[in-house]
């Protein structure tokens, strides 16, 4: 165990990605770079208003996002990720995927004393963020379990990606110009780790009227 815990510890620790690599300019680079914890960074992605994508289906990169001044989900893990990256940690995007018509939703993991954190964009009370207290990337996610669920109280996450380095990444997440749909597309298609069995599946409780209505708390209006 204490050899596990030692392994993911060093991998929280990464090459720092520099301002003329990102390609952003030096003032937003410097804003990123000021986020230089994961409640800082949750802090100022509370502060973007959601993009509700009223004139159609976005997928922007950091720097469209953060000119627009507002970010969803999938944007809003990309810019947490840029700016754990410029801070030395790795960027890495974990997909979860639902059912029945709900939203999938994505999150950015971060790892403190071998423990597994993330970092949320949400308009919503819940799936929010994840403090580092968890041993596993499964674990975390099962803390999001019971929030997953659609207006009649069905139950919807089915499965959660492998974590996605974004450092890898050929596609410009970061500054380019063209939309991010095919990234966005490679994460949902790529290795995903089931979480129910059809059992567990048939037997799921509907969450209660005051979770659902617990559920329905926004921070901006659409």
């Amino acid at each position: 165990m204490q050899k596990k815990i030692l392994t993911m510890s060093v991998i929280s620790k990464f090459q720092k990605l520099d301002q003329k690599k990102s390609g952003l300019s030096p003032e937003i680079f410097l804003k990123l770079k000021r986020l230089n914890t994961p409640s800082k960074i949750q802090d100022f992605l509370n502060t973007l208003p959601f993009n509700f994508e009223r004139k159609g289906e976005t997928c922007r990169t950091v720097a469209q996002a953060l000119s627009e001044k507002e970010a969803h989900c999938f944007e809003g893990a990309l810019i947490a990720a840029c700016a754990l990256w410029i801070n030395g940690e790795k960027p890495l995007l974990l997909d979860l995927k639902a059912t029945g018509g709900d939203m999938d939703h994505v999150m950015v993991l971060f790892i403190r004393d071998g423990h597994y954190g993330a970092i949320s964009k949400t308009n919503h009370g819940v799936l929010r963020f994840r403090e580092p207290v968890y041993r596993s990337v499964r674990e975390l996610v099962m803390s999001v379990f019971h929030e997953y669920f659609l207006k009649s109280g069905i139950k919807t996450l089915r499965s959660y990606s492998k974590p996605y380095d974004l450092s890898k990444e050929k596609i410009n997440w970061i500054s380019g110009e063209k939309d991010l749909f095919d990234l966005s597309r490679k994460i949902d298609r790529g290795p995903h780790e089931k979480i129910l069995t059809s059992k567990m599946i048939k037997n799921l409780r509907k969450a209660e009227d005051i979770e659902i209505k617990m559920g329905e708390i926004t921070d901006w209006k659409n």
